[in-house]
């Protein structure tokens, strides 16, 4: 729901399913594009990238890897969800830091602040429904953290600031 709310359809399309274990998350099979590498893309700061490291920032994502980037044809790139977000601790982990410390455009500055209208209405509400009260706070401070700051984070010296193993 975050990514649909950004506008930048990052997350393949997701839906919660009942399972023989319980309910869970399914999402929609992407056919990834096989001729372009992922670590290229990194190195080369795909622009479809950075919208990407945003949305990992919002969401607080603790494990984006090269293998989590989908690219498919046409040039979009789809990045796995896998659940480690939302976290009320700060635990980015990322391959994506290629925008550390620059500033944002003002498309993103006015996607930030559209969301964190959202979050005092729908947007905080479907996220409420999902994940601990704590963590939609959490949500609501990264975002009021971004718009206040105006660029993005660098690495927290103090935490490993890339996954393992980073593919």
């Amino acid at each position: 729901m975050l990514s649909e709310a950004t506008g930048w359809s990052i997350v393949p399309p997701t839906v919660l399913r009942d399972g023989p274990f319980g309910s869970g998350m399914v999402q929609l099979w992407i056919e990834v594009e096989p001729r372009v590498d992922p670590f290229d893309l990194i190195r080369v700061g795909d622009p479809g990238l950075r919208r990407m490291a945003l949305f990992d920032v919002i969401a607080n994502n603790a494990d984006r890897k090269a293998g989590h980037l989908l690219p498919v044809a046409g040039g979009h790139v789809y990045g796995v969800d896998h659940g480690i977000c939302f976290s009320d601790e700060p635990k980015l982990r990322t391959v994506l830091w290629n925008w550390r410390s620059q500033r944002f455009s003002g498309d993103e500055l006015e996607v930030l602040d559209r969301l964190r209208d959202e979050m005092d209405g729908p947007l905080g509400a479907e996220l409420g429904a999902l994940l601990a009260p704590i963590e939609v706070t959490a949500t609501t401070t990264r975002l009021d953290d971004l718009l206040r700051r105006g660029r993005f984070p660098r690495p927290d010296p103090d935490r490993p600031a890339i996954p393992w193993p980073p593919f």
